[in-house]
C-alpha cells in the first residue's frame, strides 16, 4: 500500500454514494517510486465524504494505470491530517473552513492556547473566551466550525475502531449522516440493510450479553426473514419461530418467553398478527397492498375493442399465421380487461399471443414509433428473459428492476407510488419468478388505469423469494385467465412439449424411452455420466456445434455429478488452457479468456442481472503489474471486473435448472442422478425439460428419472394473498 499527503485541488465527481473523483497536490510521500509526484498534481478516485480543499489529506492506496482514463491514484482508506506546527494551525483556523475567524485572531488562539488549540477548543468552548478581545458570538462559530470540522472524521474512527472497513463505515455515515453513532450506540442492526446481520451479532455481542432484549428483538426478525428466503412463507406460526431462533442463532427460548418477545415486537409494529399466523409487518403489508391495488383495477370497466375480428384477421394476413380459438380468446381478453393472466407449458404459443398483442394494440390506438415506446412497456424479471421477450415482439423489453430502476447501494425502486411509470400496457413475462416484495413495488410504480397482463407457467418452479404470486392470482378466480393447452409440434417426431406435459401431469409412457427428432435419452449408472457427457459434447463439437448452442443444466452444485464438478470436465472440453489465452485462479477455479460464466447478482449501474450469461473477452494485468481487470461480453454488453468481483460469477457450461429459469437454450443436456437426492422432484425435472428448444438429451439413471417425475416433493408455501384478494373483494 503506497501512501501520499497532500490537497484537493478540484472536485471531478461525486457520487450520492461517496465514491469520488478529483485532482490532488502531492505535498509530500513516503514511496521512493512516487517522489516524481510531489509538487504535482493527479487524479485520485476512492470513496471521501465532504471533501475539501482547504484540508490536508493521506490517502493510502496505489497509483496505476486505468485504460481509458491514463493514471490514478486509487485509495482505498484516507486520513485528514491535523495541521502541525504554529503556522499551519494559523492557516487552517484562517481558512474558509472556520467561520468568523480571520488571520489575526487565528494568531491570537494560537498564541493563547498553543499548538494543542483545536483539542482544546473541542474540549470546551469557553477555551476561547481566555484569547484577548474574543467575543461570545465569534467564539460560538469558531467552536461549531471546529467541531463540524472533525464530526465526520470522529464518526469514521469509531466505526472503523468497531471492526467495520473503511468502505462499510463510508456507506453507513453518508446514508445515516449525524444518526450513525446513535444508532451505533441503540440498535447496531439497524445497519442491516448494508451490512451482514452476522457481522453485526458479532460486533453487538462483544460489549452486550446474548439474551440481550436488542438482540433477541432483532435475531426474531431476523429469523423470520431467512425463514421466508428459505421456505417462501409470507407468515409463519409459533413453533416455526421458536425452531428458526435456535437454528440460526442458538437461543433456545420457553415459551413464554418467546411470546413476551413477539408482544414486543407487535408493540413496535413490527409484527401482525392474524388468527395464528405471524407476519413480519413487511410482508403482510406487500400482500394488502397487492390486493388492494389489484382490487382498485377489477373496478376498472373492460375496454370496448373496435372492429377487433377484422383486425386480427388482418393481422393473422400480414404474419402468415392462424390462431386457434383459445389464441384468439387469451388475445381478446388480455386487451379488453385491466389485470388478465396467460399461462402454458412449452410449445403452447405463449410466445405468439404476446407478439399478436403488442401489435394489437399498437393498431387499435393508432400508435406511433414514439407512442409505442410510451404507452407499452415489456418486461420480465431475468436479462435473457427480457432479451426473449424482445426478440418475439421486436420492441424493446427490460428487466423488472432496471424498469422500477432499481438503486443498488440503497436497495430501493426510484419508480414507486410517488414517481410511477406512466405506461398504458405493461406485459410481464416469465410471472412465475416473481416474488412477493417484486410484485408489490411493481404495481406501486404503475398507473392503476394502466392494463397488465401476466404471462408465465403456472407449473414452474416458483419464485426465489418469498410468495406465489401467479399461483395465487389464478386461485382467486378474479382475473381473466387463460390455460394454453394445445402443443404445437415443431415436426412430426417432436416431444419436449409433450415429455414437458406428460411430466407435469404425472402420465409419463414410456416413450421416454425412445429416440426422438429433438429428444434423447440415454441410460447409465451415475458413475457413468461425467465420461457419456464427455462423450456427447465432442461429439457436437465434431458436428459444429458451439459452446454458446448447448446448456447443461444440473439441480445442485455440489457431488460426484454437481455443476462445479461437471464445468471442470465442461471448460477443458469447450476451452481449453492455451498459450494465447491468459487466465487467473479465484481460490481453486481457474477463469480464462472465452470462457462462458453466469452473473450471480443483479448490477443496474453495468446493466448486468442475475442469470445473465457472458463470455471472457479478455484478461489483462494492469500497467503498474498491481492487479488484472476481466472482460466479460454480455450479448454486446462489456462488463469489466476485478479479481475480487469473481465472486459475483460463476462458469457457465452447467448451470442449475433454478439459474435457468426465463430462459430458453437450443440444446439441452440434463444428468439425472439419485446423488441429487430431493432435488429430484417434479417440477425441477419440468422447468429443466421445459428450457430445451430444439433438442433434449436426458442421461442418467432410468429409476431416478421416474422418481422425479413421481415426487411433488416441493414446499407448500404458505401465503396470504389469496385470502386478501377474496376479502377484499367481498368487501
Amino acid at each position: 500500500m503506497q501512501q501520499i499527503v497532500g490537497k484537493i485541488k478540484s472536485t471531478i465527481f461525486q457520487s450520492d454514494t461517496g465514491f469520488f473523483v478529483g485532482t490532488f497536490r502531492v505535498k509530500e510521500t513516503q514511496n521512493e517510486e512516487l517522489k516524481d509526484l510531489v509538487n504535482k498534481t493527479i487524479t485520485i478516485t476512492g470513496l471521501l465524504l465532504e471533501p475539501n480543499e482547504e484540508e490536508i489529506f493521506e490517502l493510502s492506496g496505489t497509483y496505476q494505470k486505468h485504460d481509458r482514463y491514463g493514471y490514478q491514484f486509487q485509495f482505498q482508506s484516507y486520513d485528514k491530517k491535523i495541521p502541525e506546527g504554529k503556522d499551519a494551525l494559523i492557516d487552517f483556523l484562517a481558512s474558509p473552513l472556520i467561520k468568523g475567524c480571520g488571520s489575526k485572531t487565528a494568531k491570537q488562539i494560537v498564541e493563547t492556547l498553543g499548538e494543542n488549540a483545536l483539542e482544546l477548543i473541542k474540549e470546551n468552548q469557553a477555551n476561547l473566551l481566555l484569547v484577548p478581545g474574543m467575543t461570545s458570538k465569534k467564539a460560538s462559530n469558531i467552536y461549531l466550525s471546529v467541531l463540524a470540522h472533525s464530526r465526520i472524521d470522529d464518526m469514521l474512527v469509531t466505526l472503523r475502531a468497531k471492526g467495520f472497513t473503511m468502505q462499510e463505515a463510508t456507506k453507513l455515515v453518508k446514508v445515516y449522516q449525524d444518526k450513525t453513532l446513535v444508532f451505533l450506540e441503540e440498535n447496531i442492526y439497524f445497519f442491516k440493510e448494508f451490512i451482514s446481520f452476522d457481522k453485526l451479532d458479532r460486533i453487538f455481542l462483544e460489549t452486550h450479553d446474548e439474551m440481550d432484549e436488542v438482540r433477541l428483538l432483532e435475531c426474531t426478525i431476523e429469523a423470520m426473514e431467512r425463514r421466508s428466503n428459505s421456505s417462501g412463507d409470507t407468515y409463519y406460526f409459533f413453533d416455526e419461530i421458536k425452531d428458526a431462533l435456535t437454528s440460526y442463532f442458538k437461543i433456545l427460548l420457553l415459551d413464554e418467553d418467546l411470546k413476551q418477545v413477539l408482544e414486543l415486537l407487535l408493540q413496535k409494529e413490527r409484527i401482525f398478527l392474524e388468527d395464528d399466523k405471524i407476519f413480519l409487518m413487511s410482508y403482510y403489508q406487500m400482500e394488502v397492498d397487492i390486493a388492494h391495488i389489484l382490487g382498485r383495477k377489477l373496478t376498472y370497466p373492460k375496454k370496448e375493442l373496435q372492429k377487433f375480428s377484422s383486425k386480427l384477421q388482418e393481422l393473422e394476413n400480414l404474419l402468415g399465421v392462424k390462431y386457434n380459438k383459445e389464441q384468439k380468446e387469451a388475445i381478446k381478453a388480455a386487451l379488453e380487461n385491466p389485470v388478465s393472466i396467460i399461462s402454458g407449458g412449452p410449445g403452447t404459443g405463449k410466445t405468439t399471443i404476446v407478439h399478436a398483442i403488442t401489435k394489437m394494440f399498437i393498431e387499435l390506438y393508432h400508435l406511433s414509433p414514439i407512442d409505442i415506446t410510451t404507452s407499452i412497456a415489456l418486461i420480465a424479471p431475468t436479462g435473457r428473459a427480457a432479451k426473449k421477450l424482445s426478440m418475439s415482439t421486436h420492441l424493446p423489453a427490460m428487466t423488472i428492476h432496471r424498469y422500477l430502476k432499481w438503486n443498488k447501494d440503497t436497495n430501493d425502486f426510484g419508480v414507486n407510488e410517488e414517481n410511477k411509470n406512466h405506461h398504458k400496457l405493461i406485459i410481464v413475462d416469465e410471472t412465475s419468478m416473481i416474488d412477493t416484495y417484486l410484485f408489490s413495488s411493481l404495481l406501486k410504480g404503475t398507473l392503476e388505469s394502466a392494463q397488465i397482463i401476466l404471462v408465465g407457467d403456472t407449473f414452474q418452479l416458483p419464485s426465489v423469494g418469498a410468495g406465489l404470486i401467479l399461483n395465487d392470482l389464478v386461485l382467486s378466480n378474479l382475473f381473466s385467465y387463460t390455460s394454453l393447452q394445445t402443443i404445437y409440434r415443431q415436426s412430426e417426431n417432436s416431444y419436449i412439449p409433450f415429455l414437458a406435459k406428460e411430466i407435469k401431469e404425472h402420465q409419463l409412457d414410456t416413450s421416454f424411452k425412445e429416440k426422438k427428432d429433438d429428444y434423447n435419452f440415454i441410460p447409465c449408472e451415475s458413475k457413468q455420466i461425467k465420461e457419456l457427457l464427455k462423450q456427447i459434447i465432442e461429439k457436437s463439437i465434431s458436428k459444429g456445434l458451439k459452446v454458446d448452442d448447448i446448456q447443461v443444466l444440473a439441480p445442485m452444485y455440489k457431488g460426484e455429478n454437481g455443476i462445479d464438478n461437471l464445468n471442470f470436465l465442461l471448460q477443458e472440453l469447450f476451452n481449453p488452457a492455451g498459450e494465447n489465452k491468459k487466465e487467473t485462479t479465484y481460490f481453486d477455479v481457474v477463469y480464462r479468456e472465452q470462457d462462458k460464466v453466469l452473473q450471480l447478482v443483479n448490477n443496474p449501474d453495468c446493466n448486468v442481472y442475475n442469470g445473465d450469461i457472458g463470455y471472457i473477452t479478455a484478461i489483462k494485468e494492469k500497467v503498474d503489474k498491481k492487479g488484472i481487470e476481466i472482460f466479460i461480453d454480455f450479448d454486446g454488453n462489456q462488463v469489466v471486473y476485478s479479481k475480487e468481483d469473481l465472486n459475483n460469477i460463476k462458469h457457465a457450461y452447467a448451470i442449475t435448472i433454478h439459474k435457468s429459469q426465463g430462459s430458453e437454450f437450443p440444446h439441452v443436456i440434463l444428468p439425472i442422478s439419485k446423488n441429487y437426492y430431493k432435488m429430484l422432484y417434479n417440477k425441477l425435472i419440468y422447468t429443466g425439460v421445459s428450457r430445451a428448444k430444439k433438442s433434449l438429451v436426458i442421461i442418467g439413471e432410468e429409476n431416478s428419472f421416474l422418481m422425479a417425475v413421481s415426487n411433488d416433493y416441493s414446499t407448500n408455501r404458505k401465503t396470504n394473498l389469496l385470502h386478501k384478494l377474496l376479502s377484499y373483494v367481498k368487501n
